[in-house]
C-alpha cells in the first residue's frame, strides 16, 4: 500500500495545499476541522492530493500527531 512508504509520509510534511482558506499551508498543519469539512462535503480531492488529507485526516482522528512531529523533525 502506498501509504505506507516513506516517501509517501515525507510528502505529508512537505506538500502544501494547492487551493483554498489553507492555501500554502502544509498537509500535516492543516486543521482537523478542515479536514471534517472535506469528510462531510463527500470526500476528499481525487489522486495523490486526497490519499494525502486522508492520511492527515486519518492521523489526526487517531490522535497519532506524534507521528507528523516526528516527520517534521526528519524532513525539514
Amino acid at each position: 500500500m502506498e501509504g505506507l512508504r516513506p516517501e509517501f509520509l515525507k510528502k505529508i510534511v512537505t506538500t502544501k495545499m494547492p487551493f483554498g482558506k489553507y492555501q500554502d499551508r502544509l498537509l500535516c498543519d492543516l486543521p482537523i476541522s478542515y479536514l471534517e469539512w472535506f469528510v462531510a462535503k463527500g470526500g476528499f480531492p481525487p489522486g495523490k492530493l486526497g490519499q494525502l488529507l486522508s492520511t492527515v485526516y486519518e492521523i489526526k482522528l487517531n490522535g497519532l500527531e506524534d507521528i507528523i512531529y516526528q516527520l517534521k523533525r526528519n524532513y525539514q
